[in-house]
């Protein structure tokens, strides 16, 4: 048996109707805004139970828009959990901010409280919690210590569409959450796309005028904006998309459930710990193992693929040497050594995920 990691085509179920609409949006000549692209963004903000939702280019424009839309200023201090895809890091550095790194805890790679409240100073400025993996980060606490610090949060999304705690979907804890929709997120165009949800009007406006060259409506330019626009096309796939999207949770969560009661209980082999009253989209699946690169090899031997999410920690990259917030990262150390993210996605079947966790007992009881 062969199992690939992630056949996004494989995976959609309504690709028929996708096709359809595109060649429909082909022939009539529509290609950017227009009532596809407000369509999507007020389903979207109903699916995520928010009174806003802005429409971008990519998930990496809709932080760096949110981090101008919230007025952070230069050289104050946002605090980025250390084990995250680079975007996060990038928009604040970009941005002339400082980055200052945070340690994650071990039982689902979100943000670590503890070391998060030694991490702030007078100059922190916000906060942006990564709901890495599908995880949801523990917002309560989050919100609590930026509440009393008078601290911004944006909430990273990127990796979480479905995720949910205490029923409320994330991105809905801070002043503005951030999604992609890059083409192996869980809910993907077939190109870069992303959006930004918020409850609060003022800065819903802030970011529709920041996204299209400081204007709310053609020629009326009161900023410095600039372009970033979900097009037409990948508003209608995406539209399409989120209509069995709750098809692909489901599945997502079914294959984590038949991992959970097929690895429990082996020596050396950590699976991710949920939270209680939470809701996880499972974009991946990371299990932690010391013999991590043996077992890779041996699922590959297996005709499995796998992949690790991420080879190394932010901190560890030169161009964020200088950085704030590089010491007492302990649990981060060494993590991208130990980590491995299995075959999760809606397309794998039932036999198919058996035969994953049968091959990794096989490796474990062998060891």
């Amino acid at each position: 048996m062969k199992v690939s990691f992630h056949d996004i085509y494989k995976g959609i179920s309504n690709k028929k109707k996708i096709e359809t609409d595109i060649i429909s949006l082909i022939r009539k000549n529509k290609f950017i805004g227009g009532d596809t692209v407000k369509k999507f963004e007020k389903k979207f903000a109903i699916f995520t139970k928010s009174k806003f939702c802005i429409s971008v280019g990519n998930g990496t424009d809709a932080l760096e828009i949110s981090l101008e839309a919230l007025g952070i200023k230069k050289n104050s201090e946002i605090i980025v959990p250390v084990n995250t895809w680079i975007a996060t890091a990038n928009a604040v550095a970009r941005a002339g901010i400082k980055v200052v790194f945070c340690d994650v805890n071990l039982e689902d790679y979100s943000i670590c409280i503890d070391d998060l409240k030694k991490k702030i100073t007078k100059k922190t400025e916000a906060i942006i919690p990564v709901h890495l993996y599908g995880h949801p980060a523990d917002m309560l606490k989050i919100k609590k210590l930026a509440k009393a610090k008078n601290i911004k949060i944006i909430e990273d999304c990127a990796q979480a569409h479905g995720t949910k705690l205490f029923k409320k979907h994330v991105g809905n804890f801070g002043d503005i959450g951030t999604f992609s929709f890059y083409p192996g997120k869980n809910l993907g165009a077939f190109g870069d796309a992303g959006c930004i949800i918020t409850n609060n009007k003022k800065y819903a406006n802030a970011c529709e005028r920041i996204k299209n060259h400081g204007a709310l409506k053609k020629y009326d330019h009161k900023i410095l904006g600039r372009n970033s626009r979900l097009d037409t096309i990948q508003s209608s796939i995406l539209l399409n998309r989120l209509k069995v999207y709750n098809y692909a949770l489901r599945k997502r969560n079914t294959n984590a459930s038949i991992y959970f009661k097929e690895l429990k209980n082996i020596k050396n082999l950590h699976l991710p710990i949920l939270k209680k009253n939470s809701q996880n989209s499972y974009h991946q699946f990371v299990i932690r193992t010391n013999l991590r690169n043996n077992l890779q090899s041996f699922l590959k031997s297996k005709n499995i693929q796998t992949m690790i999410h991420y080879p190394y920690m932010l901190s560890d990259l030169k161009i964020y040497k200088k950085s704030l917030g590089l010491k007492n990262l302990k649990n981060s150390k060494n993590l991208g050594d130990k980590i491995l993210s299995l075959p999760i996605s809606e397309e794998h079947t039932k036999k198919e995920i058996y035969y994953v966790a049968k091959s990794i007992k096989a490796f474990f009881y062998k060891n």
